[in-house]
């Protein structure tokens, strides 16, 4: 696995507490191999290797991604069985190079092996680790016992540099998953080699790289030290802001949450850590004069009952979108990943600070 040449780290501080994780790569979860029964995830299942048998012989006709109106499809007996074979990748074979941010079609060739007909009503759908944008669900073409299916996802390759994997799974009418040779899922591994290049233009980059510190010394909260002072000639770049409330909202739309809602003085608490991390040197939660998340945020004027903070700092900076990514795949802390679709909290303020090559990312949550 090719890894990223930045250094990373991301941190959660979550009602009255605070952590510091540094991040790893997601590890693949392989999923039961029983078929059209329900499949809770596990943590870790090991697949066998498929019974010795020869798979029934392949027609020569191969079936399109699209739902063929015009091919008539008996009706399936009640006890027929649903299974599948991996034929091959057409497209975006494993560990294939892709730019980062740049859109591509994975197709998958499937047989199949069991004896009952898909259709419109079997579909694939996302299954586990990065969906790089997938649909909901895509449906299945008409497909006869011994013929092959070749199933497409138009995909978005994730803007930063290493390995990313997603799975991919088949769900019968009934939505149980349906078993592929000795796994349940199909998969796509790319490399993605270089980050999309950064969408400012080259005036405004040096405009923003002119900001100077406002005000850091917005004195006291009720629970203890407010913002920290932060005096260096860091930057800020507010299109970093918006990708990181982009990328949070989107994914909370694929996980069946409503948009966190921005609120400004969140983001004065969010973007004056921030700047007390690029100042400072600071990589955690706790600020350079001992403020908590919850400090900061009373310092900010805003009343929470419950209130959490993420954080992520790189070099190079990389995206908004690259620390929404690592929180999301940070499997040393789940709560990175659970603060950002959380149902207790209704409200967030980004910030984020450029210093001495390094970008620090805040995202602040709270509940009034």
């Amino acid at each position: 696995m090719v890894k990223r040449l930045m250094i990373v780290a991301a941190m959660t501080a979550v009602v009255l507490s605070a952590c510091n994780a540094l991040g790893q790569s997601p590890t693949a979860t392989l999923a039961p191999t029983s078929t059209d029964t329900p499949i809770p995830i596990p943590t870790q299942v090991i697949a066998t290797e498929p019974p010795a048998t020869e798979p029934p012989a392949m027609a020569e006709t191969t079936a399109t991604i699209s739902p063929t109106a015009d091919i008539p499809r008996p009706t399936n007996a009640p006890d027929c069985a649903n299974s599948a074979s991996f034929v091959a990748d057409i497209t975006i074979p494993d560990n294939t190079e892709v730019e980062g941010g740049a859109t591509f079609v994975k197709t998958w060739r499937i047989a199949n092996t069991g004896t009952c007909i898909w259709g419109p009503d079997y579909t694939l759908t996302h299954y586990s680790e990065e969906r790089m944008g997938a649909p909901a669900s895509v449906p299945l073409a008409v497909t006869f016992p011994g013929q092959t299916l070749d199933i497409s996802l138009s995909l978005t390759a994730p803007n930063s540099i290493g390995k990313h994997q997603g799975y991919f799974a088949i769900k019968n009418p009934k939505g149980l998953i349906m078993k592929i040779n000795a796994d349940s899922r199909l998969w796509l591994i790319i490399q993605v080699k270089n980050p999309a290049a950064a969408t400012l233009p080259p005036t405004a980059t040096q405009a923003v790289a002119a900001v100077q510190p406002t005000n850091t010394t917005a004195g006291t909260g009720s629970g203890g030290p407010g913002f920290a002072s932060a005096t260096c000639s860091f930057s800020i770049d507010q299109s970093k802001l918006q990708q990181i409330i982009d990328g949070v909202n989107a994914y909370r739309s694929q996980n069946g949450m409503p948009p966190y809602a921005v609120n400004a003085q969140l983001a004065k608490a969010a973007q004056a850590h921030a700047n007390d991390m690029a100042c400072n040197n600071i990589t955690e939660n706790t600020g350079s004069n001992g403020s908590t998340v919850e400090s900061r945020v009373a310092a900010s004027g805003y009343a929470a009952a419950y209130s959490g903070e993420n954080v992520y700092f790189a070099n190079p900076p990389g995206t908004g979108q690259d620390a929404v990514n690592w929180w999301i795949n940070d499997q040393t802390d789940p709560k990175h990943r659970l603060s950002l679709i959380s149902d207790t909290f209704m409200d967030i303020g980004v910030g984020y600070a450029f210093f001495n090559n390094f970008g620090y990312y805040v995202i602040v949550f709270a509940t009034p």
